[in-house]
């Protein structure tokens, strides 16, 4: 995709939302239902993933952790939006790769030890790059892919979190 199509593609959805704010508001939805075991089944856009405990947690390998996932979700995410600044910007990509990588300590999440956190202490994002840009195009893309990648600003700035329950008795 050139600079041009996507200016093409996202202008009017710019200007839809300048004009009318509350149309840029959506709700992005997931669903889990319980699966066999120690499971939750997950409809994604494309596909059923089944996640379940990490093995260092019982868990025996089979099904995706969700934290995994996390770091999948922050790659890809972080994928695009490059992707998107590299097409926007100028800057010719022959080929990226994009690594996550967080740090667990599972004390936590087993009630081992009430000091160590539940969830991760630390992520981390990588990107290899085959561009011939200059120091000062990369500085701007990476800068840039990180101010508008949805899923590392909201890592970074957490939201604001409710959870609520319903009831549905048999009985």
């Amino acid at each position: 995709m050139k600079a041009e199509d996507l200016r093409s593609l996202q202008a009017p959805l710019k200007e839809h939302y300048k004009e009318e704010p509350t149309a840029a508001l959506i709700t992005l939805k997931a669903q889990g239902r319980l699966g066999e075991g120690v499971t939750c089944k997950v409809q994604t856009g494309k596909a059923l993933v089944e996640a379940g405990l990490h093995p260092a947690t019982g868990g025996d390998g089979l099904s995706v952790c969700s934290g995994d996932m996390l770091l999948e979700a922050l790659a890809a995410c972080a994928g695009v939006t490059l992707k998107a600044v590299a097409t926007a910007i100028g800057v010719e990509l022959r080929d990226a790769v994009i690594r996550t990588e967080g740090d667990l300590d599972f004390r936590g999440t087993l009630g081992v030890s009430k000091e160590v956190p539940v969830g991760f202490q630390r992520i981390r994002l990588y990107f290899d790059l085959d561009t011939d840009a200059t120091d000062e195009q990369l500085a701007t893309l990476i800068r840039l892919t990180e101010r508008y990648c949805v899923v590392f600003q909201t890592l970074r700035q957490s939201p604001e979190l409710q959870v609520s329950r319903t009831t549905t008795s048999k009985g």
